[in-house]
């Protein structure tokens, strides 16, 4: 079933913040009434594209994911995303062409643990060539890929880019290590 642009502009809205909103926030964003986007958000929750983790919020779901062209994720590919590569598939960080400071994640996890103390300088090198875009991508996560373009779009720098890129990529470990441990 196709979503009139407006939903699925509330559906991106939701997505692009990565946690629960209130609706004042969403009409805010979205350039709407409080009225039209609480009708326009009822109608995303009767079709199981968002949900109301807690009273008054809203977060976008699987199904919404989907309705806004983003991949679905199985406990398969969540498990191949955050797999441990090869040295060569690595990420290796530099602060400038040919400057390598001689660190390198091998996995998701890793990126994550050493993006915290890694110096503010190799990220602000990487961001903008878009090479964190361009690896996460390499790892079959095309979601995170797009969140770290939005990142880079907005053209942060220092310690306030330092968080974003943790916060977004500590947020998807999560969601893809609670995927990953799944019974089926």
């Amino acid at each position: 079933m196709s979503i009139s642009q407006i939903k699925r502009k509330i559906l991106q809205i939701l997505w692009a913040s990565g946690k629960p909103m209130r609706v004042q926030d969403i009409a805010e964003k979205a350039g709407l009434s409080i009225s039209s986007s609480m009708m326009h958000l009822l109608w995303l929750k009767k079709a199981g594209h968002i949900s109301t983790p807690e009273k008054s919020y809203y977060a976008i779901t699987k199904t919404g994911k989907e309705a806004i062209d983003l991949p679905g994720l199985t406990k398969e590919k969540a498990l191949h995303i955050l797999r441990e590569l090869p040295k060569e598939e690595a990420f290796h960080f530099y602060t400038g062409i040919g400057q390598h400071v001689g660190v390198y994640a091998n996995s998701l996890n890793d990126f994550c643990d050493k993006i915290q103390t890694m110096n503010v300088k190799s990220i602000e090198f990487h961001a903008p060539r878009r090479d964190l875009e361009l690896w996460l991508d390499s790892l079959g996560d095309l979601e995170l890929a797009k969140r770290m373009g939005m990142i880079r779009r907005a053209s942060l720098s220092g310690e306030n880019l330092r968080k974003k890129v943790y916060e977004s990529v500590k947020s998807r470990c999560e969601e893809l290590a609670d995927l990953s441990s799944e019974v089926h």
